[in-house]
């Protein structure tokens, strides 16, 4: 069964394939100075009903090479069954796109790692049809950043490095370096970070509770039951019952404050009488959008309202 933490493992080479870059340094592979990066579908079914599908498939397009086919594996447990698949996976994508292709298996704990790093031979005694030689990326070469300078310098690094070791005993300060490095990303690039560790550690991990502690953060996956997932919809639940009485602004309003509020709630940063009455009597939604998005970095209530003070 998928799990949220298997999804996360591999969506962010998906939406950030910026990571491919140091990923390929740790693996001592010779990087493209300069390529494109398409997603390609990770469906390898074909017309006999038997289901295989990777977790990504990236085709990695050199400006000053040949093209390659990039086959991304979650991978949380030893298991036997992943040879023939594997092979399967590699061989299939080879022979559709009639590319080179590679496979990146990424485990989260070492012992699944050193297994994944094969090889994985396909045949009958001493006689091997298919030989599968994985690149793996887990707690053994994802590099530990435990420096929030240096975790601001490459947030999706820092940020994948974070998912990699989770089970590490550092993972307490790893967490606490990149929470204090995201507040010099964007909101957006923050506010994807953030949800895609919440779903990445798990809610009930060690790693997962400290990050939950850490940041109050959105959610990427819907329907995960992430904290600001229940802090929007309970804001968006009071806006629209608020509609009812109030006229659907000023409903929408009263909801996005909530949202504010709720957001700097579960970070555990105070809000003095004054500034909630600034906030929940704000009616411009463009104004509460961005109070909202500043609230997941903020250090004070106060820095919301940086760019609107006197003099600022």
């Amino acid at each position: 069964m998928v799990s949220s933490r298997h999804e996360a493992a591999h969506r962010i080479f998906q939406e950030r394939p910026e990571l491919l870059a140091p990923v390929f340094r740790i693996l001592d592979l010779s990087p493209p100075e300069k390529a494109a990066v398409e997603v390609l579908t990770p469906d390898a079914t074909e017309i006999r009903p038997l289901e295989r599908r990777v977790d990504s498939v990236l085709r990695v397009k050199p400006f000053d090479g040949d093209d390659f086919l990039l086959a991304i594996e979650a991978q949380g447990r030893c298991d036997p069954d992943k040879a023939v698949n594997w092979a399967y996976y590699v061989s299939y994508l080879a022979a559709k796109y009639k590319q080179s292709a590679l496979l990146l298996v990424v485990c989260q704990d070492k012992a699944t790692a050193e297994w994944a790093t094969g090889p994985f031979r396909v045949g009958v005694d001493d006689w091997t049809a298919l030989s599968v030689h994985p690149l793996v990326l887990g707690p053994g070469n994802v590099p530990v950043i435990l420096d929030p300078d240096e975790a601001a310098q490459d947030l999706t690094l820092a940020t994948f490095s974070a998912l990699t070791h989770g089970s590490h005993q550092d993972a307490p300060a790893i967490l606490k370096a990149l929470a204090r490095a995201m507040g010099t990303g964007d909101p957006d690039s923050v506010r994807y970070y953030t949800e895609l560790l919440e779903i990445g550690l798990g809610s009930t991990t060690p790693a997962g509770i400290t990050w939950r502690n850490e940041m109050s953060v959105g959610t990427y996956f819907p329907g995960r039951g992430t904290l600001i997932e229940e802090t929007f919809l309970k804001g968006k639940a009071e806006g629209k019952a608020e509609g009812k009485a109030e006229g659907a602004a000023e409903g929408e309003a009263r909801g996005r404050a909530q949202g504010v509020l709720g957001v700097l709630e579960k970070r555990g940063i105070p809000t003095l009488a004054a500034t909630r009455d600034r906030i929940t009597h704000c009616a411009d939604l463009g104004t509460l959008d961005r109070w909202f998005d500043r609230a997941f970095t903020v250090s004070t209530a106060d820095e919301l309202f940086a760019e609107e003070e006197p003099g600022r």
